[in-house]
């Protein structure tokens, strides 16, 4: 028997991984409109196992409610602030812009927040370890201005509400602690 030709054996090969792509594009689409099966049998999870890790996170529900605590004390100061609350992954859950509060408040509200759970402190205490560490400030998506204030589990953090807009940092952080008080209850 001949031996096919370079040519041949580069068509053929194309010819079945076209096939083949088809096959599994068509298989892709029919499932993504059926809803799927339940699994055969459910697997239950060793909680023991060293491989596993259980975390805390607040429920978008208390999140709203820090949210709308900050807000709250900011406006019986007549701030105008914005808000926002991350996870402990430093993920945004709740972010609220109050009345009035400036285009810059938004964004500086969540990079505080995130910067409060990332160090697990209030951003004014991080904002004087710049002294002796300059290049924290350089660590992506974080803001070490006074605003920003750590929720805390046994002494974990679980979230970081931050605020911005009022005329000091001192005022963000004070509004931000209402929000933290506001889980206590």
């Amino acid at each position: 028997m001949k031996k096919p030709s370079l040519r041949t054996r580069v068509l053929t090969g194309a010819a079945v991984a076209a096939a083949l792509g088809a096959g599994t594009f068509g298989a892709l689409s029919a499932n993504a409109s059926t809803p799927a099966a339940a699994p055969a049998a459910a697997v239950e999870a060793d909680t023991a196992n060293r491989n596993l890790q259980q975390t805390t996170h607040l429920t978008a529900a208390a999140a709203t409610r820090a949210a709308q605590a900050t807000l709250e004390a900011a406006r019986k100061e007549n701030q105008r602030v914005s808000v926002a609350v991350v996870d402990r992954n430093g993920n945004t859950v709740v972010t609220l812009r109050g009345d009035g509060a400036g285009p810059q408040a938004y964004e500086s509200a969540v990079k505080k927040a995130y910067t409060a759970v990332s160090w697990n402190a209030p951003t004014s205490e991080l904002a004087k370890r710049l002294e002796q560490a300059p290049n924290l400030k350089d660590v992506p998506g974080t803001l070490f201005l006074a605003g920003g204030a750590p929720v805390q589990v046994k002494g974990a953090p679980v979230a970081g509400i931050g605020v911005a807009g009022a005329p000091s940092g001192d005022l963000d952080e004070k509004f931000a602690n209402a929000g933290v008080a506001a889980l206590a209850k």
